[in-house]
Protein backbone atom coordinates (compact mmCIF):
# COMPACT_ATOMS: atom_id res chain seq x y z
CA UNK A 1 0.00 0.00 0.00
CA UNK A 2 0.97 3.62 -0.25
CA UNK A 3 1.75 5.30 2.89
CA UNK A 4 0.52 8.87 2.82
CA UNK A 5 3.55 12.15 4.03
CA UNK A 6 3.05 14.90 5.26
CA UNK A 7 2.16 17.96 2.98
CA UNK A 8 0.53 20.70 3.38
CA UNK A 9 -2.26 19.70 0.85
CA UNK A 10 -2.03 16.49 2.96
CA UNK A 11 -2.60 18.61 6.20
CA UNK A 12 -6.24 20.73 4.73
CA UNK A 13 -7.27 17.60 3.85
CA UNK A 14 -6.62 14.76 6.74
CA UNK A 15 -9.58 14.63 8.67
CA UNK A 16 -11.45 16.99 6.25
CA UNK A 17 -15.14 16.58 5.89
CA UNK A 18 -15.86 16.47 2.12
CA UNK A 19 -19.03 15.98 -0.15
CA UNK A 20 -18.34 14.58 -3.49
CA UNK A 21 -21.45 15.16 -6.19
CA UNK A 22 -20.86 12.68 -8.82
CA UNK A 23 -18.88 10.53 -6.88
CA UNK A 24 -19.65 7.07 -8.95
CA UNK A 25 -18.48 9.09 -12.12
CA UNK A 26 -14.80 8.84 -13.70
CA UNK A 27 -13.37 11.82 -12.40
CA UNK A 28 -15.28 11.43 -9.05
CA UNK A 29 -13.89 7.84 -8.39
CA UNK A 30 -10.93 8.93 -8.75
CA UNK A 31 -10.70 12.07 -6.56
CA UNK A 32 -12.31 9.97 -3.97
CA UNK A 33 -9.69 7.61 -3.72
CA UNK A 34 -6.95 10.66 -3.64
CA UNK A 35 -9.00 12.01 -1.06
CA UNK A 36 -9.43 9.34 1.15
CA UNK A 37 -5.55 8.35 0.29
CA UNK A 38 -5.07 11.63 2.09
CA UNK A 39 -7.36 11.05 5.20
CA UNK A 40 -10.46 13.18 4.29
CA UNK A 41 -13.70 11.84 5.16
CA UNK A 42 -15.91 11.49 2.04
CA UNK A 43 -19.42 11.30 1.51
CA UNK A 44 -20.48 11.10 -2.70
CA UNK A 45 -24.19 12.20 -3.96
CA UNK A 46 -24.71 10.61 -7.47
CA UNK A 47 -28.08 9.01 -8.83
CA UNK A 48 -26.32 5.62 -10.39
CA UNK A 49 -23.19 4.44 -11.18
CA UNK A 50 -23.16 5.55 -14.41
CA UNK A 51 -21.53 2.91 -16.59
CA UNK A 52 -21.02 -1.02 -16.66
CA UNK A 53 -18.07 -2.00 -15.84
CA UNK A 54 -17.04 1.55 -14.04
CA UNK A 55 -13.99 2.61 -12.28
CA UNK A 56 -16.03 3.40 -8.60
CA UNK A 57 -16.90 -0.24 -8.41
CA UNK A 58 -12.91 -1.05 -8.49
CA UNK A 59 -11.83 2.04 -6.36
CA UNK A 60 -13.99 4.31 -5.93
CA UNK A 61 -16.88 3.04 -3.79
CA UNK A 62 -14.64 1.73 -0.91
CA UNK A 63 -12.90 5.06 -0.91
CA UNK A 64 -16.10 6.78 0.49
CA UNK A 65 -17.57 6.42 4.04
CA UNK A 66 -21.25 7.31 2.64
CA UNK A 67 -22.56 6.42 -0.52
CA UNK A 68 -25.63 8.72 -1.16
CA UNK A 69 -28.50 7.72 -3.84
CA UNK A 70 -30.70 10.81 -5.20
CA UNK A 71 -31.34 13.13 -8.21
CA UNK A 72 -28.95 16.30 -8.09
CA UNK A 73 -31.92 18.51 -9.37
CA UNK A 74 -33.63 16.84 -6.20
CA UNK A 75 -32.78 20.46 -3.42
CA UNK A 76 -34.36 18.52 -0.64
CA UNK A 77 -32.56 15.50 -0.98
CA UNK A 78 -29.19 16.93 -1.42
CA UNK A 79 -30.19 19.18 1.47
CA UNK A 80 -31.14 16.36 3.95
CA UNK A 81 -27.03 14.87 2.83
CA UNK A 82 -25.21 18.12 3.52
CA UNK A 83 -27.44 18.43 6.82
CA UNK A 84 -26.44 15.41 8.04
CA UNK A 85 -23.00 15.30 6.83
CA UNK A 86 -22.42 18.81 8.05
CA UNK A 87 -18.87 18.66 5.17
CA UNK A 88 -16.57 21.78 5.48
CA UNK A 89 -16.19 21.29 1.47
CA UNK A 90 -18.30 20.18 -1.69
CA UNK A 91 -16.59 19.45 -4.67
CA UNK A 92 -19.47 19.47 -7.64
CA UNK A 93 -18.77 16.71 -10.04
CA UNK A 94 -22.45 15.28 -11.15
CA UNK A 95 -23.04 16.18 -14.46
CA UNK A 96 -24.63 15.02 -17.86
CA UNK A 97 -21.50 14.80 -19.39
CA UNK A 98 -21.58 13.33 -22.81
CA UNK A 99 -21.55 15.88 -25.78
CA UNK A 100 -23.47 13.49 -28.39
CA UNK A 101 -26.02 12.40 -25.19
CA UNK A 102 -26.58 16.33 -24.97
CA UNK A 103 -27.45 16.91 -28.67
CA UNK A 104 -29.92 13.91 -28.10
CA UNK A 105 -31.36 15.06 -25.03
CA UNK A 106 -31.40 18.64 -24.54
CA UNK A 107 -33.58 19.04 -21.69
CA UNK A 108 -32.36 16.51 -19.35
CA UNK A 109 -28.68 17.97 -20.15
CA UNK A 110 -29.52 21.48 -19.09
CA UNK A 111 -31.63 20.30 -15.85
CA UNK A 112 -29.15 18.16 -14.64
CA UNK A 113 -25.82 20.70 -15.34
CA UNK A 114 -27.91 23.86 -14.65
CA UNK A 115 -30.41 23.02 -11.89
CA UNK A 116 -28.08 20.68 -10.68
CA UNK A 117 -25.66 23.25 -9.77
CA UNK A 118 -28.45 25.40 -8.35
CA UNK A 119 -30.09 22.54 -6.04
CA UNK A 120 -26.30 21.91 -4.51
CA UNK A 121 -25.96 25.60 -4.05
CA UNK A 122 -29.17 26.64 -2.76
CA UNK A 123 -28.19 23.55 -0.33
CA UNK A 124 -25.20 24.69 0.41
CA UNK A 125 -26.18 28.35 1.42
CA UNK A 126 -28.22 26.56 4.21
CA UNK A 127 -25.78 24.87 6.05
CA UNK A 128 -22.78 26.61 7.62
CA UNK A 129 -20.52 23.54 7.96
CA UNK A 130 -19.64 24.20 4.28
CA UNK A 131 -16.97 26.67 4.18
CA UNK A 132 -16.59 26.47 0.42
CA UNK A 133 -17.77 24.46 -2.97
CA UNK A 134 -15.95 24.24 -6.37
CA UNK A 135 -18.18 23.65 -9.35
CA UNK A 136 -16.67 21.70 -12.19
CA UNK A 137 -17.90 23.21 -14.99
CA UNK A 138 -15.69 22.28 -18.48
CA UNK A 139 -13.35 23.62 -20.78
CA UNK A 140 -15.95 23.77 -23.50
CA UNK A 141 -17.66 26.91 -21.69
CA UNK A 142 -16.29 29.45 -24.11
CA UNK A 143 -17.59 30.80 -26.94
CA UNK A 144 -15.15 29.15 -29.74
CA UNK A 145 -14.46 31.06 -32.71
CA UNK A 146 -12.77 27.33 -33.70
CA UNK A 147 -8.96 29.92 -34.39
CA UNK A 148 -7.11 27.63 -32.06
CA UNK A 149 -6.08 30.50 -29.72
CA UNK A 150 -5.92 29.47 -25.92
CA UNK A 151 -8.91 30.27 -24.05
CA UNK A 152 -8.31 32.22 -20.79
CA UNK A 153 -10.47 32.77 -17.90
CA UNK A 154 -11.92 36.29 -18.90
CA UNK A 155 -12.89 34.91 -22.17
CA UNK A 156 -16.54 35.46 -23.65
CA UNK A 157 -18.72 32.48 -22.32
CA UNK A 158 -20.89 30.79 -25.09
CA UNK A 159 -22.20 27.38 -26.24
CA UNK A 160 -23.02 26.52 -29.65
CA UNK A 161 -24.65 22.79 -28.37
CA UNK A 162 -26.47 21.85 -25.45
CA UNK A 163 -23.45 20.16 -23.44
CA UNK A 164 -20.91 23.64 -23.58
CA UNK A 165 -24.23 25.56 -23.53
CA UNK A 166 -25.44 24.28 -20.08
CA UNK A 167 -21.95 24.32 -18.58
CA UNK A 168 -21.44 27.80 -19.37
CA UNK A 169 -24.48 28.54 -17.53
CA UNK A 170 -23.61 26.56 -14.61
CA UNK A 171 -20.32 29.25 -13.94
CA UNK A 172 -23.62 32.15 -14.50
CA UNK A 173 -25.26 30.09 -11.52
CA UNK A 174 -22.16 30.16 -9.70
CA UNK A 175 -21.32 33.37 -9.64
CA UNK A 176 -24.71 34.43 -8.62
CA UNK A 177 -24.34 32.08 -5.24
CA UNK A 178 -20.96 34.08 -4.99
CA UNK A 179 -22.35 37.31 -4.94
CA UNK A 180 -22.69 38.96 -1.55
CA UNK A 181 -25.19 40.99 -2.20
CA UNK A 182 -27.09 37.78 -3.10
CA UNK A 183 -26.89 36.21 0.24
CA UNK A 184 -28.32 39.21 2.15
CA UNK A 185 -31.26 39.95 -0.19
CA UNK A 186 -31.90 36.01 -0.22
CA UNK A 187 -30.83 35.66 3.52
CA UNK A 188 -29.00 32.85 3.58
CA UNK A 189 -27.88 31.03 6.89
CA UNK A 190 -24.44 30.51 4.94
CA UNK A 191 -22.17 32.02 2.67
CA UNK A 192 -19.68 29.70 1.19
CA UNK A 193 -16.46 30.69 -0.80
CA UNK A 194 -17.40 29.23 -4.42
CA UNK A 195 -15.09 29.25 -7.39
CA UNK A 196 -15.36 27.16 -10.87
CA UNK A 197 -12.58 25.22 -12.38
CA UNK A 198 -13.02 23.93 -16.11
CA UNK A 199 -11.22 21.29 -17.54
CA UNK A 200 -12.01 18.68 -20.02
CA UNK A 201 -11.31 15.61 -22.55
CA UNK A 202 -9.18 13.91 -19.72
CA UNK A 203 -8.09 9.99 -20.33
CA UNK A 204 -7.35 7.64 -17.69
CA UNK A 205 -8.31 4.04 -16.30
CA UNK A 206 -11.56 2.94 -15.73
CA UNK A 207 -13.48 5.07 -17.70
CA UNK A 208 -16.32 3.20 -19.99
CA UNK A 209 -18.61 6.63 -20.42
CA UNK A 210 -20.33 6.41 -23.95
CA UNK A 211 -18.91 8.03 -27.19
CA UNK A 212 -15.76 9.16 -25.45
CA UNK A 213 -12.17 7.81 -27.24
CA UNK A 214 -10.43 5.28 -25.03
CA UNK A 215 -13.69 3.93 -23.55
CA UNK A 216 -15.11 2.89 -27.55
CA UNK A 217 -11.60 1.71 -27.96
CA UNK A 218 -11.62 -0.40 -24.78
CA UNK A 219 -15.40 -1.75 -25.81
CA UNK A 220 -14.11 -2.58 -29.49
CA UNK A 221 -10.99 -4.75 -27.89
CA UNK A 222 -13.99 -6.57 -25.45
CA UNK A 223 -16.42 -7.14 -28.11
CA UNK A 224 -14.24 -7.85 -31.32
CA UNK A 225 -15.57 -5.11 -33.25
CA UNK A 226 -13.69 -2.02 -35.15
CA UNK A 227 -13.71 1.22 -33.80
CA UNK A 228 -14.55 4.09 -35.96
CA UNK A 229 -13.58 8.24 -34.92
CA UNK A 230 -15.41 10.29 -36.55
CA UNK A 231 -12.92 13.75 -36.01
CA UNK A 232 -9.22 12.10 -36.86
CA UNK A 233 -7.97 15.70 -37.18
CA UNK A 234 -9.80 17.37 -34.54
CA UNK A 235 -7.62 18.62 -31.67
CA UNK A 236 -7.97 18.51 -27.79
CA UNK A 237 -6.17 18.95 -25.20
CA UNK A 238 -5.51 15.46 -23.69
CA UNK A 239 -4.38 14.89 -20.00
CA UNK A 240 -4.72 12.23 -17.83
CA UNK A 241 -7.58 12.42 -15.29
CA UNK A 242 -4.92 13.21 -12.18
CA UNK A 243 -3.76 16.52 -13.65
CA UNK A 244 -7.22 18.67 -13.25
CA UNK A 245 -8.34 16.45 -9.98
CA UNK A 246 -5.00 17.69 -8.75
CA UNK A 247 -5.59 21.04 -9.57
CA UNK A 248 -9.07 20.97 -8.13
CA UNK A 249 -7.78 20.05 -4.80
CA UNK A 250 -5.26 22.24 -5.25
CA UNK A 251 -8.14 24.80 -6.04
CA UNK A 252 -9.97 24.12 -2.77
CA UNK A 253 -7.70 24.49 -0.58
CA UNK A 254 -6.77 27.67 -1.31
CA UNK A 255 -10.64 28.72 -1.17
CA UNK A 256 -10.75 27.48 1.92
CA UNK A 257 -7.10 28.90 3.16
CA UNK A 258 -7.71 32.14 2.01
CA UNK A 259 -10.70 32.74 -0.60
CA UNK A 260 -10.38 36.50 -1.55
CA UNK A 261 -6.95 35.69 -3.28
CA UNK A 262 -8.30 32.63 -5.31
CA UNK A 263 -9.28 33.84 -8.33
CA UNK A 264 -13.30 32.70 -9.36
CA UNK A 265 -12.71 30.35 -12.30
CA UNK A 266 -9.49 28.83 -13.41
CA UNK A 267 -8.57 26.58 -16.56
CA UNK A 268 -6.71 23.51 -15.47
CA UNK A 269 -5.53 22.37 -19.42
CA UNK A 270 -1.96 20.74 -20.84
CA UNK A 271 0.72 22.55 -22.20
CA UNK A 272 -0.27 24.18 -26.23
CA UNK A 273 2.80 22.05 -27.30
CA UNK A 274 0.85 19.35 -26.06
CA UNK A 275 -2.21 19.02 -27.98
CA UNK A 276 -2.94 16.71 -30.57
CA UNK A 277 -5.26 14.98 -33.00
CA UNK A 278 -8.09 12.69 -32.16
CA UNK A 279 -6.36 10.15 -34.64
CA UNK A 280 -2.68 10.66 -33.62
CA UNK A 281 -4.51 10.15 -29.68
CA UNK A 282 -5.82 6.66 -30.49
CA UNK A 283 -3.40 5.31 -32.99
CA UNK A 284 -0.88 5.61 -29.77
CA UNK A 285 -3.15 3.77 -27.66
CA UNK A 286 -4.15 0.85 -29.99
CA UNK A 287 -0.01 0.20 -29.93
CA UNK A 288 0.38 0.56 -26.30
CA UNK A 289 -2.88 -1.78 -25.97
CA UNK A 290 -0.34 -4.79 -27.41
CA UNK A 291 -1.58 -7.93 -27.77
CA UNK A 292 -4.90 -6.50 -27.08
CA UNK A 293 -5.87 -5.53 -30.64
CA UNK A 294 -9.07 -3.30 -32.41
CA UNK A 295 -9.73 -2.35 -35.88
CA UNK A 296 -9.48 1.61 -36.24
CA UNK A 297 -11.23 2.92 -39.09
CA UNK A 298 -11.40 6.53 -40.22
CA UNK A 299 -14.42 8.37 -41.16
CA UNK A 300 -14.56 12.37 -41.30
CA UNK A 301 -18.08 13.80 -39.47
CA UNK A 302 -19.81 16.42 -41.24
CA UNK A 303 -22.39 17.85 -38.85
CA UNK A 304 -20.12 20.62 -37.38
CA UNK A 305 -21.93 19.17 -33.75
CA UNK A 306 -18.43 19.67 -31.74
CA UNK A 307 -15.65 22.11 -32.07
CA UNK A 308 -12.52 21.63 -33.89
CA UNK A 309 -10.53 22.88 -32.05
CA UNK A 310 -10.26 23.76 -28.39
CA UNK A 311 -7.14 24.63 -26.35
CA UNK A 312 -7.32 26.48 -22.75
CA UNK A 313 -4.42 28.84 -21.17
CA UNK A 314 -3.39 27.41 -17.74
CA UNK A 315 -1.46 30.19 -16.96
CA UNK A 316 -3.44 31.23 -14.00
CA UNK A 317 -3.13 27.74 -12.36
CA UNK A 318 0.06 28.33 -12.43
CA UNK A 319 0.85 31.93 -10.78
CA UNK A 320 -2.24 31.25 -8.77
CA UNK A 321 -1.38 27.66 -6.70
CA UNK A 322 1.91 26.45 -8.85
CA UNK A 323 0.17 24.11 -11.29
CA UNK A 324 1.48 22.70 -14.34
CA UNK A 325 1.09 19.74 -16.03
CA UNK A 326 3.32 17.21 -15.00
CA UNK A 327 2.52 13.71 -17.65
CA UNK A 328 2.92 14.44 -21.56
CA UNK A 329 0.11 13.58 -23.65
CA UNK A 330 2.11 10.58 -25.21
CA UNK A 331 2.86 9.79 -20.79
CA UNK A 332 -0.93 9.91 -20.19
CA UNK A 333 -2.09 7.48 -22.85
CA UNK A 334 1.05 5.14 -21.44
CA UNK A 335 -0.71 5.32 -18.13
CA UNK A 336 -4.19 4.89 -19.41
CA UNK A 337 -3.37 2.17 -21.11
CA UNK A 338 -1.49 0.45 -18.40
CA UNK A 339 -4.50 0.46 -16.31
CA UNK A 340 -6.49 -1.13 -18.91
CA UNK A 341 -4.25 -4.22 -19.50
CA UNK A 342 -3.51 -4.28 -15.50
CA UNK A 343 -7.92 -5.26 -15.94
CA UNK A 344 -8.02 -7.14 -19.13
CA UNK A 345 -5.00 -9.39 -17.47
CA UNK A 346 -6.77 -9.25 -14.08
CA UNK A 347 -3.66 -10.14 -12.23
CA UNK A 348 -3.71 -6.85 -9.94
CA UNK A 349 -5.77 -5.19 -7.36
CA UNK A 350 -6.87 -1.98 -9.22
CA UNK A 351 -7.40 -0.33 -6.19
CA UNK A 352 -4.04 -0.86 -5.36
CA UNK A 353 -2.78 -0.22 -8.89
CA UNK A 354 -4.92 3.26 -8.98
CA UNK A 355 -2.98 4.28 -5.89
CA UNK A 356 0.22 3.33 -7.16
CA UNK A 357 -0.79 5.75 -10.34
CA UNK A 358 -1.29 8.31 -7.93
CA UNK A 359 1.79 8.28 -6.34
CA UNK A 360 3.34 8.24 -9.51
CA UNK A 361 1.87 11.30 -10.43
CA UNK A 362 2.63 12.92 -7.47
CA UNK A 363 5.88 12.12 -7.77
CA UNK A 364 6.30 14.06 -11.60
CA UNK A 365 4.11 17.03 -10.28
CA UNK A 366 3.73 19.96 -8.27
CA UNK A 367 1.17 17.90 -6.39
CA UNK A 368 2.99 16.66 -4.05
CA UNK A 369 0.23 14.79 -2.13
CA UNK A 370 1.89 11.53 -0.91
CA UNK A 371 4.48 9.61 -1.51
CA UNK A 372 5.87 5.68 -1.22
Amino acid sequence: MTAVSSSPLRETYNGLRVLVTGHTGFKGSWLCQWLSLMGAEVAGYSDMVPTDPAGFDFFGKSSVAQDNRGDIRDVDAIRKVIDAWKPALILHLAAQPIVRLALREPLDTFGINVMGTAAVLEAARMQPSVKAALIVTSDKVYSNDNTGRAFVETDPLGGHEPYGASKAAAEIVAATYRSAGFHRGGKSRNMPHVATARAGNVIGGGDWAADRLIPDAIRAIASGQSLTIRSPNATRPWQHVLEPVGGYLLMARALLASAEKTPAAVNFGPDPSEVRTVESVIRQFQAEMEPWHFELIVEEDKSGAEAKSLMVDSSLAHRSFGWSPAWTASEAVCQVAAWHRAHLAGEVDLKDFTAGQIAAYCEASTVAAFKN
